[in-house]
């Protein structure tokens, strides 16, 4: 089976995602700058969103330009970081509507760690569908920054009760470790046009 169609419904699920999420917001009721204050954390919940959201599609692309063959187990675990993602418009909205309030914060990282760890989980999928020699398998490596972004949610969840402000600062960070798209993809590609 080719990447196409996966890659095709994995575009519609997260624009659909972000559709959701840009629905959650709503139009001050004044006139003035000042009537923008109480949607500040509504506003701001939603751009760290957007970013995650587009950081994901951004990388799900680029690796999947590195996959030959897909099989069941792929797709199912392609469903499974989905499924994650999908949660997303829900732990935004409730992080936005209660001023990053405690629990709703800690849920927005349980969401956020639950899609890195589908994610990893996709990717270990990925190389055994297509091989310890394949250009995914390579170009993937030992996942450093995959694996450190799980372990800071982890400690930012907990964090989340203690304080609020450093728990958001984690998920800001990890959003910052990504926002270039991943690299390592595009050796692995590079060699095999120029074959």
């Amino acid at each position: 089976m080719t990447t196409e169609r996966l890659e095709a419904f994995t575009d519609g699920v997260i624009a659909i995602i972000i559709t959701i999420m840009v629905l959650e917001l709503h139009a001050p009721v004044g006139a003035h700058l000042n009537d923008l204050r109480p949607l500040a954390p509504v506003l701001g919940s939603y751009a760290l969103s957007f970013v995650f959201m587009g950081i994901y599609w951004n990388n799900h692309h680029h690796m999947f330009h590195s996959v030959e063959h897909v099989d069941g187990a792929v797709l199912w675990a392609n469903l499974h970081l989905l499924f994650w993602l999908s949660m997303t418009p829900l732990a935004t909205a409730w992080m936005g509507s209660s001023g990053f309030a405690t629990v709703p914060v800690a849920a927005y990282g349980v969401v956020l760690m639950l899609a890195g760890i589908a994610y990893f989980i996709l990717t270990l999928v990925l190389v055994r569908a297509n091989g310890p020699t394949s250009k995914v398998a390579i170009a993937l490596g030992r996942d450093f920054k995959g694996k450190v972004s799980v372990l800071v949610y982890l400690v930012a969840v907990p964090l989340a009760f203690a304080t609020r402000l450093g728990a958001s600062a984690l998920y800001v960070m990890v959003a910052t470790m990504w926002l270039v798209p991943d690299r390592r993809f595009a050796h692995p590609i590079d060699e095999v046009k120029t074959a």
